[in-house]
């Protein structure tokens, strides 16, 4: 028997207007499979898992059948169901309901009604399995993005579910912290027999190890098979998700190859050596110089400390930096580095206690001098809302009808701006948020995760979208966990850590010479090419390595 049969389901939101967000949808999971569920952002992803669980399921108008181990849905008791279906939201903070690590464990096994007893037993060993003991009584506040997502996911299984179903997890945690979080993942369906239902923008740790990828477009189903006929599939169809796939596949086929693809790191790396056995022939390729400084720089940080409360430990501890006007400087670290404060103290809202922030030369000395001269685009796109709709909320910042429609065209949300804000995905929120902060006009713009929820296809157009304002003069300055874009897109690359920014470089410098904050297609490659760090520069070097061999 199928743990899941979905019978031609459709369903649109109540606030969407006849809108159909899923139309017709027919799939099977059975026991125990590992399934990747992917598609571009407002695709219906969200939709469709939050359907596989009666509580989370959205208001609006449904068609079609739901059956969870052979019995609608709605008549499984909402007991068995929180019982045998765990899900995992993106924003873990919208799933932690109390103050302590050790409680929040024990939380859900106290809803069903455990036993003392054997709710100590699965508590003890939830946090030994998932290496929780060293913070097993910390308040829940003082916890990472990372810790906190390990937590809802513990929290969960806990409870024994028969399904684990996640939506995007990954999508606030820095890329080793993901890695981690996804092989656990795996390991739970590998080791427990526990069905697994994946939505996920960053697919290489999660494709290659999957039974079936499933891909989504405009509520529908429009592929459903293994990992590695998928790539070949979105190639064939110039699909834009083919950008989504993971960079071995990207390669392989972008270099124009035939036969089966890589879809690891490992496999690509082997693909490669068979490719070179002698090596590589024009090993690198020419390094983009860095921007040229200007005079004044766009902004200047001179020893800035900072601490939230009078005795607690610095966040910040003596930044020092320099960017030039007109570039895209990105700030990569992990969770809890301080990367979010540092922006807040460029913006103004987290005061520091010493040293100096200037914006053109400028010093920081209030809001009322960087009006019309600083935005930001923060980690949570909702506390940008306020309005009923998102044409409402761009008419907050701009009344030029023209100008709004420019901005909303560039942030792919023209088909939306009748939807409550809150009634879109988090992609499309992300970009609505963009494109209330872009019709301020900014000098300088401040990104914070700003690919956060967003799909391949998206990111090129955010990128085209940033491009084109670093060619008008304005800055742009991004905190990101997307090394990749990182990679493809920045002309300056910041690793910050302990508080301090810790080196900065160009990108193909900056991730060419690191070993595991890097991208897979330098992971993938680094054996036989130097300092490629974008599935492009794998493929050009690929190509003219071939070229030099025939020729």
């Amino acid at each position: 028997m199928a743990h899941f049969e979905i019978r031609d389901l459709s369903f649109s939101h109540a606030t969407a207007r006849g809108k159909a967000c899923l139309s017709h949808v027919d799939l099977t999971v059975e026991k125990g499979e590992y399934i990747v569920l992917c598609g571009r952002s407002g695709s219906g992803k969200t939709t469709l898992l939050r359907h596989l669980k009666s509580v989370l399921a959205p208001g609006g108008k449904k068609s079609g059948t739901v059956l969870f181990n052979g019995m609608p849905l709605e008549e499984v008791p909402p007991f068995e169901q929180a019982a045998k279906i765990g899900f995992v939201m993106q924003n873990p903070d919208d799933q932690i309901v109390t103050d302590k690590v050790w409680h929040e464990l024990a939380f859900g096994l106290e809803s069903l009604g455990v036993a003392p007893n054997a709710m100590r037993a699965r508590v003890a060993e939830m946090a030994c399995y998932f290496g929780i003991q060293d913070w097993f009584h910390r308040d829940v506040e003082t916890l990472s993005g990372g810790q906190k997502q390990l937590l809802n996911l513990a929290s969960i299984m806990a409870m024994q579910p028969e399904v684990l179903i996640l939506d995007e997890p990954t999508s606030q945690l820095d890329p080793i912290a993901a890695s981690d979080f996804l092989n656990t993942v795996r390991k739970i369906n590998i080791e427990l027999g526990t069905t697994v239902i994946l939505s996920e923008h960053r697919l290489e740790d999660i494709f290659p190890y999957a039974d079936r990828a499933i891909v989504m477009e405009q509520g529908r189903i429009i592929a459903d098979d293994t990992p590695g006929n998928i790539g070949a599939k979105l190639w064939a169809q110039k699909s834009d998700m083919f950008a989504a796939m993971p960079a071995p596949v990207r390669v392989f086929y972008g270099a124009h190859c035939e036969g089966t693809s890589p879809l690891t790191v490992r496999d690509g790396r082997t693909w490669l050596s068979r490719s070179f056995p002698q090596g590589a022939s024009i090993p690198s390729l020419p390094d983009t110089p860095a921007p040229a400084a200007s005079e004044p720089p766009a902004l200047s940080l001179r020893e800035v400390w900072f601490r939230y409360e009078k005795d607690s430990a610095d966040i910040l501890r003596g930044v020092h930096a320099e960017i030039p006007t007109g570039c895209i400087y990105a700030i990569v670290g992990g969770n809890g580095a301080g990367k979010s404060t540092l922006l807040k103290a460029i913006a103004g809202i987290a005061k520091p206690y010493r040293g100096k922030v200037s914006l053109f030369g400028k010093p920081n000395k209030g809001a009322k001098l960087f009006k019309g001269t600083l935005a930001m685009l923060p980690q949570d796109p909702k506390s940008l809302f306020a309005a009923k709709t998102v044409r409402e909320e761009l008419l907050e910042m701009c009344t030029d009808e023209e100008k709004i429609a420019a901005a909303a065209q560039s942030c792919d949300i023209l088909s939306v701006m009748d939807s409550h804000p809150y009634d879109l995905s988090g992609g499309e929120q992300q970009r609505a948020a963009l494109a209330k902060v872009l019709l301020t006009e900014p000098k300088l713009l401040l990104l914070d995760e700003p690919t956060k929820g967003i799909d391949g296809f998206f990111k090129e157009k955010l990128a085209e979208t940033l491009k084109k304002l670093t060619a008008e003069g304005i800055t742009v300055i991004m905190v990101s966990h997307d090394v990749e874009f990182c990679a493809k897109y920045a002309d300056l690359v910041s690793m910050f850590f302990d508080g301090q920014i810790m080196t900065t470089d160009t990108p193909r410098r900056f991730f060419g010479g690191n070993s595991f904050y890097t991208t897979a297609a330098n992971r993938m490659s680094r054996h036989v090419f130097s300092m490629a760090v974008t599935a492009e520069d794998v493929v050009a070097l690929y190509q003219r390595n071939t070229a030099s061999q025939e020729g």
